[in-house]
């Protein structure tokens, strides 16, 4: 078995020298412990959070210098502080973002630079922290696009996924009325929250009409691609711009449904994808928010956490526990 032990001012980082499949391209090597420039920080990584975005990197999306890392979500605690800094100091608990553009390892290894961070509030472990950036971002991006408009009624489809379950939680907090999709693994959870949950297959217009003397407002689709949009677009009124998928590209193309790629990104600040991080990690440190954990592991086992990931059976949040730290 190869060692992996790093040497002095090195570390280990799971990455990638070219692209194509994430089982084939990413290795667990040794590399140099990266510095973090202006505007940065870098830690001791306690977990890091792997999502299908992740696998998407290793097939060329987002498209940069190689080699690249994968593990956007973080958390850890602050060795090192780029110029510019004062908010931020050596020995903080912080969750957010890797740094995975610009540089060449991103939060699947000993050490990470960050370009987005907040404290962990006290109640906050570092695992759960971890789970929370990329469900909470890209949630909130799509929903913030749809319009969180107190009373308004929001379809969720794909409640059981990592970003559905936080889109749930969000709109709730928000003060809408959330109808979810969802299998029997979070169906009674998401009902416990306040969502009003029915089951996914034939017959989910009909099923939906009966739930709610109101109109569906908006729909967020994060469910798998599986032909369900043109469903979702009857359940809209049969409004396709009220309809929003992360998930079914082609199907959206086809319907005129919204989609990830071409809502206009550039009209969303930092501040309004990241600014309410603090008070959803509070949230999760008081136990009314949280991201489902399916697994951690130690960072020489990622490669079973790929697997578990491309399963598509994960049922939550994979992370990676750096063993050293």
């Amino acid at each position: 078995m190869a060692d992996h032990t790093p040497a002095p001012d090195t570390m280990r980082t799971v990455r990638f020298h070219e692209y194509g499949e994430p089982s084939d391209v990413l290795t667990l090597e040794t590399a140099p412990i990266p510095e973090p420039g202006p505007g940065r920080i870098r830690v001791a990584v306690h977990a890091c959070g792997l999502a299908p975005a992740d696998w998407a990197l290793c097939r060329g999306l987002f498209g940069g210098e190689l080699p690249r890392g994968v593990g956007c979500d973080v958390a850890g605690i602050v060795e090192a502080v780029g110029d510019g800094l004062t908010d931020v100091a050596v020995g903080d608990l912080v969750f957010g973002t890797a740094d995975y553009a610009g540089q060449p390892s991103a939060g699947a290894a000993d050490r990470a630079v960050m370009d987005h961070w907040f404290a962990v509030p006290e109640g906050l472990d570092a695992i759960h922290a971890a789970a929370l950036p990329m469900a909470l971002s890209t949630a909130y991006w799509h929903l913030a696009r749809l319009g969180l408009t107190p009373g308004s009624t929001l379809l969720v489809n794909g409640a059981g996924t990592t970003i559905g379950y936080a889109a749930v939680q969000i709109a709730l907090v928000r003060g809408l009325r959330v109808i979810a999709t969802a299998g029997e693994t979070y169906a009674a959870r998401l009902t416990d929250l306040g969502a009003t949950v029915t089951p996914y297959g034939d017959g989910l217009v009909e099923r939906v009409k009966a739930l709610t003397d109101a109109p569906v407002d908006i729909v967020f689709d994060t469910a798998p691609a599986n032909g369900v949009l043109p469903d979702l677009v009857r359940i809209a009124d049969g409004d396709p711009r009220r309809v929003l998928t992360c998930s079914d590209l082609t199907g959206a193309a086809e319907l005129g449904v919204r989609d990830s790629f071409h809502e206009d990104r550039a009209a969303f600040t930092d501040e309004e994808r990241y600014g309410h991080f603090p008070e959803f990690a509070k949230l999760a440190a008081d136990g009314a928010f949280g991201i489902p954990i399916a697994g951690t592991f130690p960072l020489d086992q990622w490669r079973t956490a790929l697997e578990i990931s491309q399963s598509g059976r994960a049922r939550g949040k994979l992370l990676l526990v750096p063993a050293s730290t």
